[in-house]
């Protein structure tokens, strides 16, 4: 296939700090070429996937395409890096990087913490920390929303239901965005090379934890960080350190910057669609649906990767044992063949068989606190807005990974509470 974009869009952090997602190169792949071959200047070869049914395929075959070589693909600099100290990345586990049954066992650890029902009791917690935030903004001004709302307000939550004190959790964003957006320049840390700023952080993560979960063992409570910390197997033993710190490092992380990055792209989308934006104002209860239509849009996780355990041909294209494929959830969740006008953003959408938490195996465990607490922001917001439009241009973060705007410059007048 002849391409007419260039390959590196794909993949390499800094151009979707330029430009954000690449949308158009998606689409010439999903008619053209699902099973694309890539090769960029910083990583080794691997096959882009961008088709929603392939994704779904690929999704419920574990056995075939493994999660055990992580989700995300290193370029040449940290793969050579790994090869001479594997130490520099650490020695935790998270249950993203396991296969069934080991991982089967270990999600059962905390889902049920996470099922709907249970989540429910979280209502009046969400609530507050919506209105809270909406609260600080005072009347009328300018701000920038992803650091005045869309970072705060899940932090507030996650912290909230994992017992973090307020003198902890300035520390938690800064690390959480020092993890996803390591190759981005304003948000990396400062003074250390690559590979020394990843050993550090896994260090610093785990002076956190530590201290958590020693508190949680001796003091337990009702809250996800103490079932976490006092966790047993199903054989009835505890938890191994490392798979605890694993377990801790996915909760803490992974709910907060991709909620805060769907909350800003949703964000970012209303003032793009003022008719939507008309929509949700008069009509509140459409907050449960926007939150889907927000997710499906911005695709805050915008890969994963799977490693290919057989040889396996897909669309006429022979993949070989031992290569690797990324699954582009963000490329899916346009795809025409699932979704009626799917460069239109609809907050009535319906249905909305998106991907933005994955499926199969690892669905998002935790996407039902994700759903709540955006949800109740864009509840917040629907009900208190009385003016609200840009007032600047947003900028986007330096990653591929997890995607998602770093700032997004608002002004706007806002009602008091009820």
């Amino acid at each position: 296939m002849a391409i007419d974009f260039d390959p590196n869009d794909l993949i390499l952090p800094k151009n979707y700090g330029l430009a954000g997602q690449p949308h158009e190169a998606w689409a010439q792949l999903r008619r053209e070429a699902p099973v694309f071959r890539t090769q960029s200047d910083q990583y080794a070869p691997f096959y882009a996937i961008t088709r929603h049914a392939d994704i779904m395929a690929i999704s419920s075959k574990p056995g075939i395409f493994s999660n055990i070589e992580g989700p995300t693909l290193l370029d040449h600099e940290m793969l050579k890096r790994r090869e001479v100290d594997p130490s520099s990345f650490g020695q935790m586990r998270t249950i993203i990087e396991m296969d069934p049954p080991e991982h089967r066992d270990f999600r059962k650890v905390a889902s049920g913490f996470f099922t709907p029902r249970s989540i429910h009791r979280l209502d009046e917690i969400v609530t507050d920390c919506a209105r809270a935030q909406i609260d600080k903004l005072g009347e009328e001004g300018e701000t920038d929303f992803v650091e005045s709302i869309a970072q705060r307000h899940p932090l507030r939550v996650l912290s909230t239901i994992l017992g973090i004190g307020p003198d902890d959790e300035d520390l938690l964003l800064e690390l959480t965005q020092q993890l996803f957006a390591a190759d981005d320049p304003d948000l990396q840390r400062e003074g250390e090379d690559r590979g020394e700023a990843t050993k550090n952080l896994i260090a610093d993560f785990g002076a956190l934890f530590a201290r958590i979960i020693e508190d949680r063992r001796a003091n337990p409570t009702d809250d996800l960080a103490s079932m976490l910390a006092n966790a047993k197997m199903a054989d009835g033993s505890p938890m191994g350190p490392i798979e605890t710190f694993g377990y801790f490092l996915i909760v803490f992380t992974a709910g907060h910057d991709t909620t805060r990055n769907a909350i800003s792209g949703g964000m970012q989308a209303l003032l793009e669609n003022p008719d939507q934006m008309q929509k949700l104002c008069a009509d509140p209860e459409l907050a449960k649906s926007t939150v889907e239509e927000v997710v499906r849009w911005t695709s805050p996780v915008n890969y994963m990767k799977r490693h290919l355990l057989e040889d396996v041909e897909l669309h006429g294209v022979s993949m070989k044992a031992g290569e690797d494929l990324v699954m582009y959830y963000a490329s899916a969740n346009r795809d025409d063949a699932v979704f009626d006008d799917p460069y239109r953003f609809d907050v009535t959408r319906h249905p909305n068989r998106h991907l933005g938490f994955g499926t199969g195996e690892h669905f998002c465990i935790g996407a039902h606190v994700a759903r709540l607490s955006s949800r109740a922001l864009f509840l917040e917001l629907a009900e208190r807005v009385e003016e609200i439009e840009p007032a600047g241009d947003p900028t986007h973060i330096a990653s591929s990974f997890v995607v998602g705007l770093k700032t997004l410059p608002i002004r706007y007048k806002i009602r008091p509470a009820a």
